[in-house]
C-alpha cells in the first residue's frame, strides 16, 4: 500500500495522503473547444498567407501545415498548404495537399485548376489538360485557366486548340497580353505571319517593354522582308535583348514555348552582323549559366 506515496515522490509531487483519495493528483490536459481550434487555425492561416505574399514560402508552409493539423476538414487550409509547398519547390507535397483538398471539396474549381497548373509545371501536359478542363467546367470565366490550357495544348502539338484557348483567355481579359502574345506564337508556326504580327503589335500597345513580344515582332518583320522592316527588326531585336538578355538563348526561347519555325527565324536574325554587339552583351548577361548559344559562338 506504499506504492502511491513512492510514485508521488518519484514524480516530485510529494507524498499523497492515503486517507484522502479525493486529493489525489490526476493528469490534466486542456482540450480547447472546436470553435477555438478553428479560430486558432484560421488565424495561423492568415499569418501563413501574409508570409506567402512576402515571399517567405518555407515559413508559410510550416504555418500552413499547423493550420491543417488544427482544422483538417477545412479545404482552405490544404489549398494554402499546397500553394506554400509549390512555391517552396516541393511539388510532391503540394500534390498531396491538393488531393486532400479535392476530397473535402470536389466542387471547388480552384483545386482542379491548381492541380492542372501543377501538372503543367511538372511538364505533364497530358495530365494537365483534363484537370484544367474540369476546372473550367466549374469556373468557365477563368482566363488564367484558359491560358494554362493553351500552353498545355502547345506542348501536346495541338496548335489549333491552343489558339482557341488563348483567344478565350484574352476575350475574358482584354489586357491579358501574355495570352495575346501566345496567339502570335501559334499563328507564326501555322504560317500566318501577318496575323502573328498583328497580335504582337497589339501586345506592345499594352506592354511596350515586353521583351519576348519585342523579339518575336523583330523576327516577324525580318521574315516579312523589305528594307524598312529589316531596319525596324534590328532595332527591336537589340531592344529586346537589352530588356531581357535570356532571350538570346535558344533553349530559353524553347522553354517559353516558341516553335521551331519561329526559333529558326530568330536564330537567323540574331546572326546578323548589325546585332553582334547586342548578342555578345546579352550572352554575357544571360542568367542561365552553361548555355552556349547558336548566335554567340
Amino acid at each position: 500500500m506504499a506504492a502511491p506515496a513512492l510514485l508521488g515522490a518519484a514524480l516530485g509531487l510529494g507524498v499523497i495522503g492515503l486517507g484522502n483519495p479525493a486529493r489525489a493528483l490526476v493528469p490534466y490536459v486542456y482540450l480547447p473547444p472546436a470553435k477555438e481550434m478553428e479560430a486558432a487555425g484560421l488565424g495561423i492561416a492568415q499569418a501563413a498567407a501574409r508570409l506567402l505574399r512576402m515571399g517567405q514560402a518555407e515559413d508559410a508552409a510550416r504555418l500552413a501545415d499547423l493550420t491543417v493539423r488544427l482544422i483538417p476538414n477545412d479545404p482552405r487550409g490544404w489549398i494554402l498548404l499546397a500553394e506554400a509547398e509549390l512555391r517552396s519547390n516541393h511539388p510532391d507535397q503540394a500534390l498531396k495537399a491538393l488531393a486532400r483538398a479535392k476530397q473535402l471539396e470536389p466542387g471547388n474549381a480552384g483545386i482542379w485548376l491548381a492541380e492542372g497548373s501543377l501538372a503543367l509545371r511538372s511538364n505533364d501536359p497530358a495530365r494537365a489538360v483534363p484537370l484544367l478542363r474540369k476546372g473550367l467546367e466549374l469556373d468557365p470565366r477563368n482566363s488564367g485557366a484558359y491560358f494554362d490550357l493553351g500552353n498545355a495544348q502547345i506542348m501536346l502539338n495541338e496548335p489549333a486548340s491552343a489558339l482557341t484557348s488563348f483567344e478565350r483567355a484574352s476575350k475574358l481579359r482584354p489586357d491579358f497580353w501574355e495570352a495575346i502574345n501566345n496567339q502570335g506564337l501559334v499563328l507564326f508556326e501555322l504560317g500566318r505571319q501577318d496575323e502573328a504580327l498583328q497580335r504582337w503589335r497589339q501586345v506592345l500597345k499594352i506592354k511596350p517593354d515586353a521583351a519576348e513580344t519585342t523579339l518575336a515582332m523583330a523576327t516577324g518583320l525580318e521574315v516579312k522582308g523589305g528594307a524598312a522592316n529589316r531596319s525596324e527588326a534590328i532595332r527591336l531585336a537589340s531592344q529586346a535583348l537589352a530588356n531581357d538578355p535570356n532571350y538570346v538563348l535558344d533553349r530559353y526561347r524553347k522553354e517559353q514555348l516558341w516553335g521551331e519555325r519561329l526559333r529558326a527565324a530568330t536564330r537567323a536574325l540574331l546572326a546578323q552582323p548589325e546585332l553582334k554587339a547586342s548578342v555578345d552583351r546579352a550572352s554575357a548577361n544571360a542568367s542561365l549559366p552553361g548555355e552556349k548559344t547558336e548566335e554567340g559562338r
